[in-house]
């Protein structure tokens, strides 16, 4: 039985050794930062309820837990493009996903 053991990678290493992954953890970093950008303007209600979600072309996706909470984000979108914007951030739309518990 062969027990040569390789040493241990941190979760940050492999991801910045795999360029995939590495793009992946780029895009959940902005993600992130644009919705910490939005927050400010979403009511103390939402601002917990609202995750940032997945970039794709020029869409930014937000999840939210019920269609209440869509509704009022969808009222809000002008106003959190426009913030991106100012926050040298900008998207060119904004895509809001229920997603269900199951």
């Amino acid at each position: 039985m062969n027990s040569s053991k390789r040493p241990a990678v941190s979760l940050q290493s492999a991801v910045e050794q795999a360029p995939t992954l590495a793009r992946l953890s780029q895009m959940a970093a902005e993600s992130a930062a644009r919705l910490r950008a939005v927050q400010p303007l979403l009511p103390p209600g939402l601002r917990e309820l609202v995750r940032p979600g997945p970039i794709e072309e020029e869409s930014w996706y937000l999840l939210v837990p019920h269609n209440a909470a869509a509704a009022k984000l969808r009222q809000l979108a002008p106003a959190l493009l426009e913030c991106l914007r100012a926050a040298g951030r900008p998207v060119g739309a904004i895509r809001i996903k229920v997603m269900r518990a199951g």
